[in-house]
C-alpha cells in the first residue's frame, strides 16, 4: 500500500475465514485500501474494518514531525529509519502519542519512549513497542 507510513499502524486478527482490521491511519483512503487488499486474499470470506481514521489536526501533524526527528535523529535509533516503512510507528491523536511496532531490544524500546516524552506539547506517551525475539 503506497500511502502506509511511519504515522500509521495496521494490525489484524483472523477468526476462521473472517479478518478483523485494527489500528490507526492518518489518511481515510488507507482504511479502505487496507480492506480492499485483504478482501482479495484467498480464503478470506469477510473483512471487519475497525481501523480508526485519526482526526485532521495541524497540531498533531506538527507533533508527528517533531517526534520523528526526536526518535530517528538519535544515533542509536537512526538505523530504524533506513527501511521503507520504519518498524517504530508514531501514532498521534489529540497530542497523545502511542509508539507501535518492533524494537530490536529493550534499550531501543526505552530510548524511543524517552525521546518521545522529551518532545514539547506531547500530553502523554504510551510505549507499545514489542522487543523482537531474534
Amino acid at each position: 500500500m503506497p500511502y502506509y507510513s511511519v504515522f500509521d499502524n495496521l494490525a489484524f486478527q483472523v477468526q476462521g475465514s473472517k479478518v478483523i482490521l485494527m489500528g490507526q491511519v492518518v489518511r481515510p483512503s488507507l482504511k479502505s485500501d487496507a480492506a480492499g487488499v485483504v478482501k482479495n486474499v484467498e480464503g478470506v470470506s469477510s473483512v471487519e474494518n475497525n481501523i480508526e481514521v485519526l482526526p485532521p489536526s495541524p497540531m498533531d501533524d506538527q507533533l508527528r514531525r517533531a517526534l520523528f526527528r526526536a526518535i530517528y535523529s538519535e544515533p542509536q535509533l537512526s538505523r530504524y529509519a533506513q527501511s521503507a516503512v520504519p518498524s517504530i510507528h508514531i501514532i498521534v491523536k489529540s497530542g497523545n502519542v502511542m509508539l507501535e511496532g518492533v524494537a530490536d531490544n529493550e534499550a531501543d524500546k526505552n530510548l524511543a519512549g524517552l525521546r518521545a516524552n522529551g518532545v514539547p506539547n506531547v500530553f502523554s506517551v504510551k510505549n507499545n513497542l514489542v522487543v523482537s525475539a531474534s
